[in-house]
């Protein structure tokens, strides 16, 4: 069989078995990227297909278009209203965070390894960031509901934080081999990093955004379009001296944030690219690592990898956030646990194999046991350790599916469709539902059969309803089809009673006959419970007052409109 035949096989093969293989992630809670990673080391060349492959450079080729890919859908699917709230604590922990992880395990590596004090500090900056794509499918494939200010700030952080740990890796490779600059040459490339990459970014998806729902476009174009893009917008960045990395996510935000029909093109496309990139990303990388060799490592990488996990990330979040943001101690602690490191150590260290430093194989055989072990560690208990922390907010009904109608370029109508679990609508007339003004009910299926809808036709358990409507019409539509089991853990969170966020607190105050300090009886409800977070609530906030939980179960933009009340 020749080689081309050869590489379309082998590489079909590994694909399908690792979309196969993600089905054992659902059973027994593997985490995917490590199921990945395994399988591209049983195909090396010390498992069971044998496979040569010890190409750096083309690994690391793989290796900048896979992230810029997964970036970029990154990009697209976060909501810019999260910056409210994860920008700045995102931010601290994309620098301050990276700078404090990078020293600490830089010299806990001297120790182990009885390396000098540059030579630690490259291994803490290979290791030093967090991992897009492992925060992006940790937190998105296993159906974990964080708080807002939790779950923007751990995906606000993984998508930026590749500038420092690059900035740092370089300089001190750059330092190994003698090719270093002054310190104001060093200044400016750090200066670049950031600021190409924000400026360009942000300039170019703008720009981008508004051409792509400008243009008429047979609908799959439009997303190779936003792709290509994309790509322009990395490699000029990446040519000035700048971030493509940060660059590529800041587009994909910006394209991603323009309302269009585009988006329903686009988003599903590079949810597959997504995927596609980490699968042929993790498996290169596993088929790039020597095992035999990696053991050589084993024990000392392994200790480098528990301090990172135990001692350097949760100090680094402390120092980056703690201080300067009003995070509970519990959140703190999560973010801390989502320390989860995947490709971008393992690429890092392709830097020092590429650079010629001496002692290569140490920091790439170290950046793989350390990505291996958090990965089992922090990615296989991210549920329990939500669960544990109380950072998860309980599961909320949802659409099975939905499309778009294509009706209009902007805020177009939808088909969602819902199954009718809620005892609480068995036997109910259609005319008696509280349904958004502009929503309504296309067709209804009882067992099979399409049935047309009207006012008097009664609901039964396990039909299913089509409701067109759009997009603002959703959160009355899910809470009006909230089934049993969903009700009954959002009154366990949210408490069984509520009330408007507007209410005056000395009426509150006087029902339950609690006491207000000074200049708190003319607060609303909404304003107290702002003050007592910090000025950012998001739902799901719980304040302690007078041994009564006052838990945010509702919002408007920044503004709380529903608050609960939990007596335990």
């Amino acid at each position: 069989m020749d080689s081309i035949n050869t590489l379309f096989l082998l590489s079909g093969f590994l694909i399908a078995l690792s979309i196969l293989a993600s089905r054992l992630s659902t059973l027994v809670g593997v985490p995917l990227l490590l199921i990945f990673l395994g399988l591209g080391m049983l195909a090396g060349e010390e498992g069971l297909l044998g496979i040569q492959f010890d190409d750096y450079a083309l690994a690391f080729l793989i290796g900048h278009l896979a992230l810029a890919m997964i970036l970029l859908d990154g990009g697209l699917r976060t909501r810019l209203k999260t910056f409210r709230v994860g920008f700045k604590p995102a931010l601290s922990l994309a620098t301050l965070g990276v700078f404090v992880t990078s020293a600490l395990v830089g010299a806990i590596a001297m120790a182990v390894f009885e390396l000098t004090l540059v030579q630690g500090l490259l291994v803490g900056a290979i290791v030093g960031s967090t991992d897009a794509a492992a925060v992006f499918s940790m937190l998105g494939g296993r159906g974990i509901n964080l708080n807002e200010r939790v779950g923007a700030t751990l995906e606000i952080e993984s998508g930026t934080n590749d500038p420092m740990a690059i900035f740092l890796t370089l300089m001190l490779v750059e330092v190994l081999v003698g090719d270093i600059g002054g310190v104001l040459e060093t200044a400016l490339f750090f200066l670049r990093q950031f600021g190409l990459g924000i400026v360009i970014g942000v300039g170019a998806g703008w720009l981008i955004a508004r051409l792509i729902s400008w243009l008429d476009l047979a609908p799959g174009l439009y997303s190779l379009l936003a792709l290509a893009l994309g790509f322009c917008v990395f490699g000029l960045t990446s040519a000035l001296g700048g971030s493509g990395f940060l660059a590529i996510y800041l587009t994909g935000l910006m394209i991603g944030n323009r309302p269009g029909h585009h988006l329903n093109f686009i988003l599903p496309v590079h949810d597959g690219l997504a995927w596609l990139s980490q699968i042929g990303l993790f498996l290169v990388l596993g088929l790039l690592v020597t095992p035999s060799e990696m053991l050589a490592y084993a024990l000392p990488a392994t200790a480098v990898a528990l301090a990172l996990i135990f001692v350097a990330r949760p100090l680094a979040v402390l120092v980056a956030i703690k201080p300067f943001f009003r995070f509970r101690w519990r959140e703190v602690g999560f973010i801390a646990w989502v320390g989860l490191r995947g490709a971008v150590p393992i690429v890092l260290a392709i830097f020092p194999v590429i650079g010629g430093v001496e002692n290569a194989s140490l920091y790439f055989n170290v950046a793989f046991a350390v990505v291996l072990l958090s990965l089992l560690i922090q990615g296989g208990t991210l549920p329990w350790v939500a669960r544990r922390l109380k950072v998860q907010l309980p599961p909320t009904v949802t659409p099975n599916r939905r499309g778009p109608l294509g009706i209009q370029a902007d805020n177009d109508f939808e088909m969602f469709v819902y199954l009718v679990e809620n005892a609480d609508l068995e036997d109910v007339p259609i005319r008696l539902l509280r349904f958004p003004s502009g929503a309504l009910i296309a067709s209804l299926f009882r067992e099979g059969v399409m049935l047309h809808p009207k006012g008097s036709t009664r609901l039964c358990r396990g039909d299913v309803l089509c409701v067109i409507g759009r997009t603002d019409d959703l959160p009355a539509l899910n809470r009006l089809f909230n089934g049993d089991a969903t009700l009954k853990r959002e009154r366990a969170f949210f408490g069984t009673f509520t009330f408007d966020g507007a209410a005056r607190m000395g009426d509150v105050a006087d029902a339950y006959g609690l006491t207000l300090s000074p200049g708190e009886q003319d607060m609303t409800l909404a304003d107290f419970i702002s003050l007592r977070v910090g000025g950012h609530p998001v739902v799901g906030d719980d304040v302690d007052w007078h041994g009564i939980h006052w838990v945010v179960s509702e919002m408007d933009g920044n503004r709380v409109t529903r608050v609960g009340l939990r007596l335990y």
